[in-house]
């Protein structure tokens, strides 16, 4: 069985200025999702789901979605506000959405089989998808065994400011044991720190790994998410600004011992659209990637 691939592109690009997912930065109008897709087909998966927003889908369907009719199977799945559990409403004040966790909950309808989780904005390279196609494919079957690619911080800062991050940590086995989160992590006159809130700085390394948001699951992921979800809500529901995310999930699910995340690092550079300014790195480093070989001026 094909793993699928799970497409997060229900992003606002509060920090971009607009929606960065349908940004056209390659030489024939490709997204970054574009690149993932292409690298996703050629490592093996067999499926791709969107997670997008009713504001964009028109333009979302028409620039993104048609491309793909003729090469995979594709499901687009939707991440609103008020998309909740039976028992909770949707508090007037809410602006934020819920998180990342709740909008891979969006596609616990359409995905029956193991699956890669990704960012719509960021280019992880095709190394990671086949280590993904190829893990995916020997947890078939499997229950609370997952995987995520690590990068190397060094690898995935950008320019034009701070980055988020969550540092990982790991057993002698390689499996994942904590993921701390660090919210404005910047190079100083050359040496890596996170600032903290109370102003003080955390010296970090180029070599640690770091969370990019590109899990691996099987699908028993969904109960998890689930249930987790409502406890979520529960305690956090009036609260305008709590989040539902991927990494501090995880980080308590293996804290507890619940799940098992096995980390492979990947030293290829990360890169994405964080802020505007970081747009012609990008497509410069694109412009690289093809006249390298790479990839082809026109994916689709």
């Amino acid at each position: 069985m094909k793993p699928t691939l799970l497409v997060l592109a229900a992003g606002m690009g509060s920090r971009y200025g607009g929606l960065k997912q349908l940004d056209g930065l390659g030489p024939s109008g490709e997204t970054i999702m574009d690149y993932s897709i292409y690298d996703a087909l050629q490592a093996g998966f067999g499926k791709v789901v969107f997670v997008i927003r009713h504001s964009f889908e028109k333009e979302f369907m028409e620039k993104v979605v048609a491309k793909y009719r003729n090469s995979i199977e594709v499901e687009v799945v939707f991440q609103e506000l008020d998309y909740l559990p039976e028992g909770f409403t949707l508090p007037e004040e809410r602006e934020k959405p819920w998180g990342t966790s709740h909008a891979l909950l969006m596609a616990k309808d359409v995905i029956q089989e193991p699956f890669a989780s990704i960012n719509a904005d960021d280019f992880y390279g095709r190394e990671s998808y086949q280590m993904l196609a190829d893990t995916l494919t020997k947890l078939s079957g499997s229950e609370k065994n997952y995987c995520m690619i690590g990068y190397l911080l060094g690898n995935t800062l950008s320019e034009s400011g701070s980055v988020a991050r969550g540092i990982c940590r790991t057993d002698a086995a390689g499996n994942l044991v904590q993921i701390q989160e660090m919210t404005k992590i910047e190079r100083v006159n050359g040496i890596l720190v996170n600032r903290e809130e109370d102003g003080s700085q955390t010296t970090l390394s180029d070599d640690s790994p770091v969370s990019m948001n590109m899990w691996g699951f099987t699908p028993d992921f969904f109960e998890i998410v689930e249930r987790d979800f409502n406890a979520f809500l529960a305690a956090n529901i009036e609260k305008p600004k709590a989040e539902f995310l991927i990494p501090t999930h995880i980080n308590e699910l293996v804290s507890t011992g619940e799940v098992k995340v096995k980390l492979y690092n990947i030293p290829a550079e990360w890169f994405g659209v964080t802020y505007a300014s970081d747009r012609p790195m990008v497509v410069e480093k694109i412009n690289q990637l093809i006249e390298q070989g790479k990839y082809p001026r026109t994916l689709f």
